[in-house]
């Protein structure tokens, strides 16, 4: 019999967008509930107490609710904070996120990259180890914003872009070229689900090439593995994006919504 149960994939806001259009380009027939927490947006200036207490309960709650089969972590910073809790907290099977320093490191020729997330994610000891473990012949430069995370935010919410957008893009790159080394950096780890959804913009505003990974494709394939024997509905629906707080839905902001195939919008 067709399996019904969904993949839920659960982020602050709507950066793992990012991470649920590649995984359903490989598995089209995959149900989705989408969850943002916008009620506690952004997680990135949240304290590491405040996420790893409020992550685990949440999810306890929405697994009760729509009996996934698997939960994907789509956020960097609830992934190196909260993702130990979660699985301890829960039974099925949750997949995390992780900056994607080890295929950065494999790309880079000058041996310089940089790790481009919110402030709490890049302050992990997370990052540390991976970087010791997947880059230790290269030197890891690394910038926090926040100020990202709103510009991505305000596009898959069908805000128009701000008149100094390209300027803040620049200086948003300049917190990592400006640094030691910054000159021959050659690859960027987007290691914040947010912000491959404005990649464009922001190798338009680098003044030097610059290669930009994400992890959403090892993420796709690490769901895809854990459902391999599993299977799908002929006509999984239209998918469900939940929130957990009221906020205004443009019409934009459900013609982008449709794009990634969530026509339904609910509140928690």
């Amino acid at each position: 019999m067709p399996d019904d149960r969904p993949v839920l994939f659960f982020d602050s806001g709507m950066g793992g967008l990012s991470v649920l259009a590649e995984a359903r380009r490989l598995l089209p027939q995959m149900p989705v509930v989408y969850v943002a927490d916008n009620g506690y947006f952004p997680y990135g200036t949240r304290t590491e107490a405040e996420i790893a207490t409020r992550v685990p309960v949440l999810l306890g709650r929405l697994a009760e609710r729509y009996h996934p089969r698997l939960i994907v972590i789509a956020c960097n910073t609830a992934s190196t904070i909260a993702l130990a809790h979660v699985r301890a907290a829960l039974d099925l099977p949750v997949v995390g996120t992780v900056p994607a320093i080890k295929p950065a490191a494999a790309l880079s020729q000058k041996r310089v990259i940089g790790v481009l997330g919110t402030e709490a994610t890049v302050r992990q000891p997370y990052v540390d180890n991976l970087s010791a473990e997947f880059g230790a012949d290269c030197t890891v430069l690394r910038y926090g914003s926040a100020r990202l995370v709103e510009l991505a935010e305000a596009k898959l919410r069908g805000a128009p872009p701000p008149v100094d957008a390209a300027k803040a893009y620049r200086a948003i790159l300049d917190g990592l070229i400006g640094q030691p080394e910054g000159e021959l950096m050659d690859v960027v780890v987007l290691a914040c689900t947010h912000f491959p959804l404005v990649a464009e913009e922001l190798a338009e505003a680098a003044p030097q090439p610059l290669h930009f990974v994400d992890g959403a494709a090892g993420i796709s394939r690490r769901i895809a593995h854990l459902t391999q024997d599993q299977s799908w509905p002929a006509h999984p629906g239209a998918g469900v994006m939940l929130l957990t707080a009221p906020m205004e839905v443009s019409p934009e902001m459900r013609a982008n919504l449709a794009a990634f195939g969530l026509e339904d919008i609910a509140w928690l």
